[in-house]
């Protein structure tokens, strides 16, 4: 299960990129919020210069399901 709609439709780091922030918004406060974006734009930084197809494949099923794993995690504490 995705985090939230349209995941299946991201094939690209600047698409993952987006899909992560709106990932964000659905977070529960705003601190938390700010954490997970500031992760996601380091992230974004680190694998900047990826340039192998394979790996950025990985890299964009590794992050949905990081994200999927976040939002579950805050869904069950509310």
């Amino acid at each position: 299960m995705a985090p939230l709609p349209g995941a299946e439709l991201v094939q690209r780091p600047l698409q993952l990129y987006r899909y992560l922030l709106r990932c964000c918004r659905q977070l529960p406060t705003k601190g938390i919020q700010e954490h997970y974006k500031h992760a996601v734009r380091q992230s974004f930084r680190v694998h900047s210069d990826e340039d192998n197809p394979e790996r950025i494949r990985q890299i964009i099923k590794r992050a949905i399901e990081d994200a999927d794993w976040i939002m579950n995690k805050y869904k069950k504490q509310n």
